[in-house]
């Protein structure tokens, strides 16, 4: 589980993990009104979100949704999930387009890029409540591999070509 924490304002040795005492973690629980996410939000300019709730008995199409989000997919825009409940798995390509499978659970959030290929799957606990966070209006739109043609991928792969050198 990736783990998160308010940190103290000490400016001793930057490696540290500088956690204040006693230790504050981010809490996914009261993502509403917890300051560290704002702050997130607002430096980010994620000015959009909401939640959804990938359950067989809360998403409409829930079959079909979970087939679609374990397409090979990409997006023309960064997507961005805080975990508020349940766990899950994003699977992203890597240079050698080998997939790297990434555990999610309550109080992660991830940043994928825009122009990564990737996919969506629940673990076997089948649930997961998320939120959804934007610059702008929210865009749904996942292009299914191949989407090579879009600037989005090509500016990701000279990303990616770039960090090899």
């Amino acid at each position: 589980m990736v783990e998160a924490w308010y940190m103290d304002e000490s400016q001793e040795d930057q490696r540290a993990p500088h956690r204040q005492r006693p230790n504050r973690a981010l809490d996914a629980d009261n993502y509403e009104t917890d300051p560290c996410l704002k702050e997130i939000r607002r430096a980010e300019n994620y000015s959009w979100m909401d939640i959804v709730t990938i359950h067989k008995d809360k998403l409409p199409n829930y079959e079909e949704k979970i087939k679609t989000f374990y397409e090979e997919h990409l997006h023309l825009d960064d997507e961005i999930r805080y975990i508020l409940e349940g766990s899950g798995y994003f699977d992203v390509r890597d240079k050698d387009d080998k997939w790297i499978r990434i555990s999610m659970e309550k109080g992660d959030m991830i940043t994928l890029p825009a122009g990564i290929y990737h996919r969506f799957t629940l673990d076997e606990n089948n649930y997961v409540k998320a939120m959804r966070l934007f610059v702008g209006e929210p865009v749904w739109t996942a292009y299914n591999r191949p989407a090579d043609e879009f600037p989005a991928r090509q500016q990701y792969m000279k990303f990616l070509a770039e960090e090899a050198h």
